[in-house]
């Protein structure tokens, strides 16, 4: 049997005009800045309007480790959307949007899957709305106005040595991790070493996922720190007097984009931090908004359940004053027998015993989010290729762990796929079972936090950092940034910092290279193993095979 391509089925997308999808969930067709036919930004004052009414309920979607055989897991939070309005629910969706970088590299998009899609397709895994443009270009606007700030007179008395505030842009260019800036002579400035990151790493992408509006965000582009005087006092964004004309730029990108499924239900999709590097959520003014004109909002955090998750629950959750009533961990068949020890090319045989070696890694995710209060459903992410003994294994390894797994078919029927699993999301939902609460609380030292990530979460033995390290956590602490929370950056394919680890790994240790400060966000980055801030590309990156067909059409790009 054939099945047609996720490109394919995007092109035949019967989409409404995106007024339509506005008026399903309330927003009047003045309330939205349309972009074409098919895609808006809701505004601030709709946004403002609805603050009163009464939320609607929570639903995490996450995942096992990621492999190469694919998890699903934005297909499944599409699926579930979708499954949730078929039975009868008024529910809709939040995702992050897509990076250029992983798009030319190795991902591909992320807008779903089969008859699991977000559409346009193309659009959101391309411009979409500019918003990560407008973020790249705020980011840029701030670099380049220390170096001026340094370049004519530098008043502040920034130590260039101190200078902490890297560059951005949203493409994978090992070449930029590190680059000695402004040579070329004195006209240039004063040269000095520095590094790109992706623009999903730039804090300015945290703060407008996290921001609750336009006059919090201008305050916290303020809190950034950008240097350091040869005191070591802080010099912030606030000093150089960017934060205004940041703002300015990032106006429109605040916004949420409404957006539609292949079934016409509603999708916000909005900010784009990596999980694996940054905290993995889309903005919480999606999400805020979402709750406000729907009864169920389902969405996701990146990668498995180790980083995203751990992050939405120890970040976005704290920090928005949100709880998720659900989480939905989605696992496949197929990643179960690769944690199994089967390669890649022999994924299409039966090896049920494969599948039950495997499970470790599912059963350690469950834990794991038990450990936060809130209770688990596990969705088997079906395949063709899955046999009926495969799934069984699947189901009866979670029931060990007091969990249902539910097998669920969205990618190749839609909603009528996904039924039973938003049948049973619903059940446990009303069932008002979850008792949410963080790990680790403020006041925790910051060293402290990072070690209760890695034990518990993670299952090390130890931390490993250096006195450097160490002393500058206790010197943010004595500045006042100890209750701030973590951001880990770490492999996602691994509970450890081994990537080629997998399975439910004991015994390694998390050695911590470096930690940033992230103050306007509001957390702190410690930088674990050889994660990188700024990825490569592969030896063939996708972007080989990406190109306009002979009727104007894009081929290649998922």
């Amino acid at each position: 049997m054939s099945y047609k391509s996720d490109i394919e089925i995007a092109r035949e997308a019967q989409k409404l005009p995106i007024q339509e999808i506005g008026a399903k969930i309330g927003i009047s067709s003045a309330d939205l800045l349309p972009y074409g036919h098919d895609k808006a930004k809701v505004s601030q004052a709709f946004i403002n309007s609805v603050q009163d009414r009464t939320d609607g309920k929570l639903v995490l979607v996450t995942a096992i480790n990621p492999t190469p055989a694919g998890e699903g897991k934005t297909t499944t939070t599409v699926g579930l959307g979708d499954g949730l309005n078929r039975i009868g629910k008024n529910a809709m969706v939040c995702i992050r949007e897509a990076s250029l970088g992983p798009n030319f590299g190795m991902k591909g998009g992320a807008a779903g899957g089969g008859y699991a899609q977000v559409v346009p397709m193309e659009d959101m895994n391309l411009h979409f709305t500019g918003d990560f443009h407008a973020i790249t270009s705020a980011h840029s606007l701030l670099s380049a106005m220390i170096d001026n700030h340094i370049y004519w007179g530098n008043e502040l008395e920034i130590d260039t040595r101190r200078v902490v505030w890297r560059r951005v842009v949203d493409m994978n260019d090992r070449a930029l991790r590190q680059i000695t800036a402004s040579l070329g002579g004195v006209s240039n400035g004063f040269p000095r070493e520095t590094g790109f990151d992706i623009t999903v790493a730039s804090e300015v992408m945290a703060i407008l996922c996290l921001a609750n509006d336009l006059k919090d965000l201008e305050q916290r582009l303020g809190d950034i720190i950008v240097a350091y005087r040869r005191d070591k006092t802080p010099v912030y964004c606030r000093d150089i007097k960017a934060a205004g004309a940041m703002t300015v730029l990032l106006k429109d990108a605040m916004q949420p984009n409404l957006v539609q499924t292949l079934e016409n239900n509603a999708a916000f999709v909005h900010g784009g931090p990596f999980a694996n590097i940054a905290h993995g959520c889309n903005s919480v003014i999606a999400t805020k908004t979402a709750l406000k004109v729907s009864d169920y909002v389902v969405t996701e955090a990146g990668f498995g359940a180790d980083l995203g998750a751990e992050k939405f629950m120890n970040i976005k959750c704290r920090k928005a004053g949100i709880a998720p009533s659900a989480v939905v961990l989605v696992a496949t068949v197929r990643a179960m027998k690769m944690n199994g020890g089967v390669a890649k090319a022999d994924l299409g045989g039966e090896n049920v015993e494969a599948v039950n070696n495997g499970c470790a890694n599912l059963g350690r995710h469950i834990e794991n989010i038990k450990s936060f209060g809130v209770p688990v459903v596990v969705a088997i992410n079906h395949f063709v290729t899955d046999t009926d003994a495969e799934v069984e294994a699947v189901k009866t390894y979670a029931a060990t762990h007091g969990v249902e797994a539910v097998l669920s078919r969205h990618w190749e029927l839609g909603s009528e796929g996904s039924a039973d699993l938003a049948k049973k999301v619903v059940e446990i939902v009303d069932a008002d079972q979850a008792n949410f609460a963080p790990i680790y609380p403020d006041e925790m030292s910051l060293f402290d936090k990072i070690d209760t990530i890695a034990k518990r979460i993670y299952r090390a033995d130890e931390v490993l950092a250096d006195s450097k390290i160490r002393n500058q956590l206790k010197e943010w602490e004595e500045a006042g940034y100890g209750n701030l929370p973590v951001c880990m950056a770490k492999t996602q394919y691994s509970f450890s910092t081994d990537p080629t680890l997998r399975g439910a790994p004991t015994g390694h240790s998390v050695p911590v290279r470096e930690v940033r400060l992230s103050a306007g966000a509001g957390f702190i980055v410690a930088v674990c193993g050889e994660i990188m801030t700024m990825p490569g590309l592969p030896r063939v990156p996708a972007a080989e095979n990406i190109h306009l067909n002979d009727e104007g059409q894009i081929e290649g790009l998922f």
